[in-house]
């Protein structure tokens, strides 16, 4: 992996840190963390690692995205007349994140079956029958499974 600071610089449209200072060295661990990021997931899910453009793309974006906006802070101001008052609010997560589409891109989302995943085949491994309404959507057993523990209401052919 080769991502550099005067790349991260570019892509921020201002120079890049000279190289003894404090802020060189901040880029550079932020640099470190992505790519230590990459690494371990490739390795919790293992995969191999991806490619070496893709993994520098998303070091230097995820790199650039918390140089630019590092603790999510958000300005709320209110104004009066010809008074204003303004207050910044910060709920930053204060580190690098790669976020999902940089995960997806590199190979290395995680599989989730949240809140909308679904039985594509409902009904196998089952007891209900399947014409059972609670397999179609329904609150309720129609077949009497749920009282029996085997269908007793509507016989299987």
């Amino acid at each position: 992996m080769t991502v550099e600071l005067a790349k991260v610089a570019i892509e921020l449209g201002r120079a890049a840190p000279d190289p003894d200072t404090a802020l060189a060295a901040q880029w550079q661990l932020w640099i470190d963390d992505a790519e230590m990021l990459i690494e371990d997931r490739a390795a919790e899910l293992k995969k191999p690692m991806p490619d070496e453009k893709k993994v520098d793309y998303v070091v230097r974006q995820a790199v650039v995205k918390h140089i630019r906006k590092p603790d999510d802070a958000t300005q709320v101001t209110v104004s009066v007349d010809d008074g204003s008052s303004s207050k910044t609010y910060q709920s930053g997560q204060g580190r690098v994140v790669i976020l999902d589409e940089w995960w997806a891109q590199l190979g290395l989302l995680k599989a989730s079956g949240g809140a909308y995943s679904f039985d594509s085949a409902p009904g196998s491994g089952s007891v209900h029958v399947p014409w059972c309404n609670l397999l179609w959507g329904a609150t309720y057993c129609s077949c009497g499974a749920d009282i029996a523990g085997t269908p007793i209401y509507e016989n299987r052919p």
